[in-house]
């Protein structure tokens, strides 16, 4: 049987960045795993690539990832946030993506181990840091989620 492991999610919208940083020093998180499909946005302040990186490995001895592979695609993530389809039918969609790339194979336990998924939303409950996670969970033996 394998050593559990635990995936926290956190997302960096309505938290101003001592939050942020605070949340995720507390948490013990030893990398951040960006699955933003565009790091780059002016909209996302510290938590644009750059200053993500710089910030976190600066405030809280963190490493950075992105990996946009995590992500949704444009069309399925412009589908639900122009409400051209619901949050089932998203999910659906976005689980099928993470199957047709082999999520679960193309990340390791030991990367993931420790990991925070980055993304944009506040909560957890219509984002697809959450689904990546229970991906993963369904996926690998005794893993742990914490939404921070």
């Amino acid at each position: 049987m394998t050593e559990p492991i635990t995936i926290a999610t956190i997302g960096f919208t309505q938290k101003n960045a001592r939050e942020f940083f605070t949340s995720l020093k507390e948490a013990g998180v030893k990398r951040v795993v960006d699955v933003r499909l565009n790091n780059v946005s002016q909209l996302a302040g510290f938590a644009k690539k750059g200053n993500i990186e710089y910030f976190l490995k600066e405030i809280a001895d963190i490493e950075y990832l992105h990996m946009p592979e995590l992500a949704p695609t444009k069309d399925i993530l412009d589908g639900y946030k122009k409400k051209q389809i619901e949050w089932g039918v998203y999910e659906t969609e976005f689980i099928k993506l993470l199957d047709a790339r082999q999520a679960a194979d193309s990340v390791t336990r030991e990367l993931m181990d420790g990991a925070c998924l980055l993304c944009s939303e506040n909560g957890p409950e219509h984002c697809h840091r959450r689904l990546v996670a229970e991906y993963l969970q369904r996926k690998w033996d005794d893993v742990r989620i914490k939404h921070i």
